[in-house]
């Protein structure tokens, strides 16, 4: 009978022991689904904010390399007005150089004027 009286006293306090970790056991698979759930959301949305990221990224690498063929060109046309530019300045400095001596050779045609005249 001893041993029936100990398997009582185990029922009588090992028993709602165990049913109240059964039951607290049961609450956290709740709650562990719960957020196993939430995380299996979070992770797809993770997954479509990076086919986002990706598609954007994919788009500016396709404008940034368009502008920079733009950008090349543009260059390329401002080093060929700067070449004019110097031509043109070059052109003016020899002209501003012709013009002082036409002029130099008008002063000097004048007093050949003058002398011939007053002989």
């Amino acid at each position: 009978m001893e041993k029936q009286g100990f398997v009582d006293t185990i029922k009588k306090f090992i028993l709602p022991e165990l049913d109240a970790i059964k039951a607290n056991q049961a609450k956290q698979d709740v709650r562990l689904n719960a957020i196993e759930k939430r995380l299996s959301d979070i992770n797809g949305h993770l997954i479509d904010q990076s086919r986002r990221i990706d598609d954007v990224r994919a788009e500016l690498k396709k404008e940034i390399s368009e502008n920079t063929i733009r950008i090349d060109g543009i260059n390329t046309r401002i080093d060929q007005l700067t070449f004019q530019v110097a031509k043109i300045a070059q052109e003016m400095e020899r002209i501003k150089r012709e013009e002082a001596v036409t002029a130099d050779i008008l002063s000097r045609l004048r007093k050949v004027e003058d002398k011939v005249a007053n002989l």
